[in-house]
């Protein structure tokens, strides 16, 4: 329901008594204008955007042209017409009559002064946005990047105060949270401004999950136990599985990102797109075999080309490369030698692509891959003739989309995982889970584990989709802690949708380094837990795609009655019976017995590996490795697996 309160300086727009909009000659609600808005990007990758120029002005004058409960038409000058719908249980606004030549786009909506913000995407720094600013430009966030835009940031919030905004651009936007209203600024008109508000928290945040679009469920097969990656060929991958299976660790996958050939150090450029007959020979038979044992292989690609192999020696020769000004193709700097990139506005590139992935990766019996991600270039020039600087926040949509179709076109989506690392609003529809990856293997708050559970909240009340994050991560500076790191970033993956371990570079089980007992006894317990959970991660992926709640959960969506539970940043829950309080700092040697602090809501918990009952209240309890401090609901109908596992999961 539309209500509009006009008077002789201004009007109010609400809906169901919500204020949205605040108007008057003084404090006008909406601003266009044009400006030189220049994107620079160094040979490091980082980005710097800033206007110069700006030409703009407010739009104090208004006529309300039209007006009924569900639809309203509001002119502002002659020089913009906003239109507003009540449709779906959502209020939509939508921009037309404006000149062609309008880059700059400013309106300000209405806020609460005692409310939380979350969301804008996959973010590392902090969870409420209240008194900050989110500028939203996709950047691959690597190794030692900190704080700042991500690869996966999305123009959508929600409130403490049961509703949620949704921002439909792909142009560079800021969500400014500073002041007494909500400031958004964008370099293009959006097509709509969407807002949805719920009777509590989870319909709240399941109301924006089904219109940002619901996400392709995780398979059955994904929680049969981790996904390890393999390297350096058919005999590295052998001894590893074995080595594995031997401690009786649960596998239910191996990912393979030189399953193609190997890649020159720091470059994540494909060389080809054929399996490496010399470093996995007999590969096809190879995956046949893993299947019939009830493990899934899994394959790795990106859209960067290295100048040296084959599979840019045909992108380049049919044209599907992005180019430069000059006009031959783009070669963009990297840690390792330069690479090229597809041109995913070429729909001729699109078709070429998408066959090599149904014949060289589905046609092998792969159950899916991950797809990697990649900045463009804001100087490139496109085949569709738009601006790279445009297409830039579109182009992980597209990656993605692209990916899917080969899978829905080969008819496999219900037996092919696709993992995707960047994203923009609309992607979540696309990929059956996000992930991060570059973290390094510390307590860092800025870069380590800590960031990871920043980013899973942030994206989870986002709309972004199921996420987890590559355990392990990057090897920090200096190697502080990195094993006990390792071991508690895979404790913490065993209670999230998917655990999976990289190659490890320092902690078993890694390609390049010799069993050591005791860390794959520590691998076996985590698996099987993670396997045991099994149940309970069906009940929580349907719940998500059913009812579109997100898999990891910030503790206000179950508790907003509880001030305490607004500000939490460091513990989430799974699903809605699980409170996971990561050991994120402090010695966590196998020994030693470190003492984890959270918050529990006020709800009757039984701490996992006790089965001590705790009301609620801050506490503090031992959490030695193997041991995070784990918490379910006593009410939960998953409560006999949960102590199940307690009674039956091995000792380390």
């Amino acid at each position: 329901m539309i209500e509009i309160e006009a008077g002789p300086e201004g009007f109010i727009l609400s809906s169901g008594g919500k204020r949205v909009l605040s108007h008057s000659r003084r404090s006008p609600c909406v601003e266009i204008g044009r400006s030189e808005n220049i994107v620079r990007q160094n040979r490091s990758g980082c980005f710097k955007l800033r206007k110069r120029r700006e030409n703009s002005a407010a739009l104090r004058s208004y006529k309300i042209v039209e007006r009924s409960e569900a639809f309203a038409v509001i002119d502002f000058e002659g020089k913009l017409s906003m239109a507003v719908r009540w449709q779906d249980g959502c209020l939509r606004l939508s921009f037309s009559r404006f000149d062609s030549t309008v880059n700059l786009f400013r309106l300000r909506l209405a806020a609460l002064p005692d409310e939380r913000v979350f969301g804008c995407g996959e973010r590392y720094d902090r969870l409420d946005l209240k008194g900050r600013r989110a500028a939203l430009w996709v950047r691959d966030k690597r190794l030692g990047r900190g704080f700042g835009p991500s690869s996966y940031p999305i123009p959508a919030f929600v409130s403490t105060k049961d509703y949620w905004c949704v921002v439909d651009t792909t142009a560079y936007t800021r969500l400014d949270f500073r002041r007494a209203a909500t400031f958004l600024e964008s370099w293009a008109v959006p097509r709509e401004v969407v807002m949805g508000w719920g009777v509590d928290a989870p319909a709240v945040v399941a109301s924006m999950h089904a219109f940002i679009g619901k996400p392709p469920s995780l398979l059955d097969w994904t929680f049969d136990g981790a996904w390890i990656e393999v390297r350096g060929g058919m005999g590295a991958m052998r001894r590893r599985l074995d080595s594995l299976l031997d401690a009786g660790v649960k596998v239910a996958a191996l990912w393979s990102s030189d399953w193609y050939g190997t890649v020159s150090p720091g470059s994540r450029a494909m060389r080809g797109c054929a399996y490496d007959g010399v470093l996995y020979p007999g590969l096809p038979a190879e995956i046949a075999a893993l299947r019939a044992r009830g493990i899934r292989f899994l394959g790795y690609v990106s859209p960067l080309l290295d100048p040296e192999g084959s599979l840019y020696a045909e992108a380049s020769a049919r044209g599907f490369c992005v180019k430069g000004a000059a006009g031959g193709d783009y070669l963009i700097p990297s840690r390792g030698s330069p690479s090229a990139m597809i041109d995913l506005t070429a729909d001729e590139a699109l078709v070429w692509f998408k066959a090599i992935l149904k014949r060289e990766l589905l046609g092998l019996g792969m159950a899916g891959w991950l797809a990697d991600s990649a900045d463009l270039p804001a100087d490139a020039v496109l085949s569709s003739g738009e601006s790279a600087a445009e297409a830039h926040n579109r182009w992980p949509l597209l990656w993605a989309k692209a990916n899917r179709e080969a899978i829905e076109e080969s008819g496999l989506a219900g037996e092919t995982e696709l993992l995707v690392r960047s994203g923009w609003l609309g992607s979540s529809c696309y990929a059956n889970a996000f992930w991060s990856s570059g973290r390094e293997g510390s307590s860092s708050k800025r870069d380590g584990l800590p960031s990871s559970v920043f980013a899973a909240l942030s994206l989870s009340l986002s709309g972004g989709g199921s996420w987890h994050s590559e355990a392990g991560g990057s090897p920090p500076s200096g190697g502080a802690r990195r094993l006990e790191r390792i071991a508690r970033w895979i404790e913490m993956d065993a209670f999230s949708p998917l655990l999976r371990v990289s190659d490890g570079r320092g902690f078993e089980p890694g390609a390049r380094s010799r069993a050591d007992p005791q860390a794959l006894a520590f691998v076996a317990r985590m698996s099987e837990i993670y396997a045991a959970l099994k149940p309970y991660h069906l009940a929580v992926a349907a719940e998500q795609v059913a009812g579109g709640l997100p898999p990891i959960r910030h503790p206000w969506m179950h508790y907003e009655a509880d001030p305490q539970a607004q500000t939490l940043s460091c513990q989430y829950l799974y699903g809605r019976d699980l409170m996971i309080a990561p050991a994120l700092s402090g010695r966590a040697g196998a020994r030693s017995c470190p003492i984890t602090e959270l918050y529990l809501p006020d709800d009757e918990w039984v701490h996992l590996w006790t089965s001590r009952d705790f009301r609620g209240g801050r506490i503090a309890v031992e959490s030695p490795l193997g041991y995070p401090a784990i918490f379910y609901r006593s009410s939960s109908s998953f409560a006999p697996l949960f102590d199940g596992i307690r009674r039956t999961s091995k000792r380390i």
